[in-house]
C-alpha cells in the first residue's frame, strides 16, 4: 500500500487542528487537495507536490542539517515520495537513512509527533532547467525524530556535508519555535 490523497488530507487536518494559525501558509496545499490534485507525483502540472523531511534531534538536543547539492543550501534530510512509501512518516525515515545513513531503527518520534508532523512548510523550489523542471512548490511534511549517538554516512550524490546545530538554527523561524518546545 502506498501513500494516498486521503492520508495527506487527514494529516493536514490533524496538523491544522494543532496549528490553526498556519492555514494561510498551507493554502497552496489545501487548495490543491480540495481540487483533487495529484500531490504524490513529481509532475509539475499541479504547481507542486508533497515531500517529507526528518527533523533529527540528537541526545545532546542538537538539530541535524545537511548541505543539499542541487539547492546549495543547508536543509533537513528529506525528499520526494516514492511508490514504496507506505506512510508519510516512513517516507521521512527512508529519506533520513538514504541521505545520512542514520538507521530508522534508532529514530524515535517524540510523544504526540508519531502521526502528526512537527511542521508542514510550503516553499518555492527554483526552476531546474537541467532536469526540465519549472519553478514549483513543495509542501514538506516534517517529522521529528530523536536519535542517540548517530553515525553519519552521507549520500554523496545529493549531500555535500552535515552539521549538528542548536535547534534555533532550524531552516525556518516557525520550525525553530516548535523545536524549542520539544
Amino acid at each position: 500500500m502506498s501513500i494516498n490523497p486521503m492520508e495527506i488530507g487527514t494529516t493536514v487536518a490533524r496538523y491544522l487542528t494543532a496549528h490553526p494559525g498556519e492555514a494561510d501558509h498551507l493554502k497552496p496545499l489545501t487548495e490543491a487537495l480540495a481540487n483533487g490534485a495529484d500531490l504524490i507525483s513529481r509532475d509539475q502540472a499541479n504547481g507542486g507536490h508533497v515531500t517529507c523531511g526528518a527533523v533529527v534531534i540528537d541526545d545532546t538536543r542538537r538539530l541535524l542539517l545537511i548541505q543539499h547539492k542541487a539547492l546549495r543550501r543547508w536543509l533537513l534530510p528529506g525528499g520526494h515520495l516514492e511508490p514504496e512509501d507506505d506512510t508519510l512518516p516512513y517516507a521521512a525515515l527512508r529519506e533520513l537513512e538514504e541521505e545520512t545513513g542514520i538507521s530508522w531503527h534508532g529514530a524515535v518520534s517524540p510523544p504526540g509527533h508519531d502521526i502528526t508532523p512537527v511542521d508542514i512548510d510550503v516553499h518555492t523550489i527554483p526552476a531546474n532547467p537541467s532536469k526540465g523542471e519549472p519553478e514549483h512548490w513543495h509542501a514538506d511534511f516534517r517529522w521529528a525524530f530523536w536519535v542517540k549517538e548517530p553515525r553519519i554516512a552521507l549520500q554523496a550524490e545529493e549531500v555535500d556535508g552535515y552539521a549538528w546545530l542548536p535547534r534555533d538554527k532550524a531552516p525556518t523561524v516557525k520550525l525553530a519555535a516548535k523545536l524549542a518546545a520539544l
